[in-house]
């Protein structure tokens, strides 16, 4: 007799869609969990604290000079911009006082200081996980790898914009105090466009050290060599333009008026290609609406809060158009960063 036959085996059930892939939205754990720790740490609190009371410093000093220049305007259109844009030696060199403090202009300290928010943030972001061991664990979480560059990225610009709108939001109620200017809507909307072009710029100095902490094995040789392109960038920038102008378009003794116009142009060239003089220049132009053709000398700028607009006065949509480019070069130099960041990333082999 023979043995019955074998029932045919069940099919394999497919596993749910939700098993067989990481979630989509394993950035946004990453960038969560680097967020909480980065508003934690004590690098968040040192950086807050030193950028306010620069900022503060310069600004109540500049308001004060402002108040004495400006008591006998009629009208206090665009004197509130002023506030961030002028500094109280300015203001004395041109109107041949005595300056009450060095200090400059409070967007002049936010060009200065704030790269070193996005270095701090990013100089460690992913050499410090493989210095600990816990890059290999974290690539083992059902994310994608991606994923882990995507969130540290996205939370240390998050971090960085809790820090700069903080920072900017109690200097600004301190310089209507001390100002007793109320600023207008278009005052505002210019702050609030400013704050979004001070983001993309630190954005650029964050991808930048995110860069070097991927390439670099260490922590501290990505902090010296994003600490070293800031020093060559923002301290010694002007020195070394002036330097190349010099030898390629120099000036005789008794220069001519085609020297001194290719020598300016020239200038003015190498000055728009760096990024610490392109967010300068879009700086003054959105925040200074009586920027037009050009940028305002200092004596034009103390002559508007005395006595009012030089010539017209653009509206924001006309000062976007004149920074269109400048802001466009930095987000293109912030993607480049990044995006040679994330494809050495990707690229990277870690054990365990």
């Amino acid at each position: 007799m023979s043995a019955p036959m074998a029932a045919p085996a069940e099919p394999e059930r497919a596993r749910p869609r939700s098993e067989s892939r990481p979630p989509s939205g394993g950035w946004r754990i990453v960038a969560a969990k680097e967020l909480a720790d980065h508003l934690g740490s004590t690098r968040f609190v040192v950086l807050f604290v030193v950028l306010g009371l620069a900022g503060a410093s310069a600004v109540y000093s500049v308001s004060q000079q402002i108040t004495s220049v400006a008591s006998g305007v009629g009208t206090t259109e665009s004197l509130f911009p002023l506030l961030f844009t002028l500094s109280a030696s300015d203001i004395a060199a041109a109107t041949q006082q005595a300056a009450n403090t060095p200090l400059p202009s409070f967007v002049a300290l936010i060009s200065l200081l704030a790269p070193l928010l996005g270095i701090a943030f990013g100089f460690d972001a992913v050499n410090r996980e493989r210095s600990d061991r816990t890059l290999p664990r974290l690539l083992a979480q059902p994310i994608y790898r991606d994923d882990v560059i995507n969130g540290k990225f996205a939370a240390g610009l998050a971090a960085i914009g809790t820090a700069l709108g903080a920072v900017l939001l109690i200097i600004a109620a301190w310089g209507v105090i001390q100002l007793g200017v109320v600023p207008t809507a278009e005052d505002v909307a210019r702050l609030a466009v400013w704050y979004v072009v001070a983001i993309v710029y630190i954005g650029f100095w964050l991808a930048l050290a995110t860069l070097c902490s991927v390439v670099m094995r260490r922590a501290a040789s990505s902090a010296l060599v994003a600490i070293s392109a800031w020093l060559v960038v923002s301290l010694f920038g002007g020195l070394l333009i002036s330097t190349v102008v010099g030898l390629l378009s120099p000036l005789s003794s008794t220069p001519t008026t085609a020297e001194v116009i290719a020598n300016g142009h020239l200038q003015d060239a190498l000055t728009r290609i760096s990024p610490d003089g392109m967010f300068q220049i879009a700086t003054q132009a959105i925040l200074d609406p009586h920027v037009t053709a050009g940028i305002l000398t200092i004596d034009q700028r103390v002559a508007v809060a005395q006595q009012g607009a030089p010539g017209s006065i653009l509206s924001l949509d006309q000062s976007l158009l004149v920074v269109g480019p400048q802001v466009l070069a930095i987000v293109a130099l912030s993607v480049v960063c990044f995006a040679l960041a994330y494809i050495a990333f990707m690229r990277q082999e870690v054990r365990a």
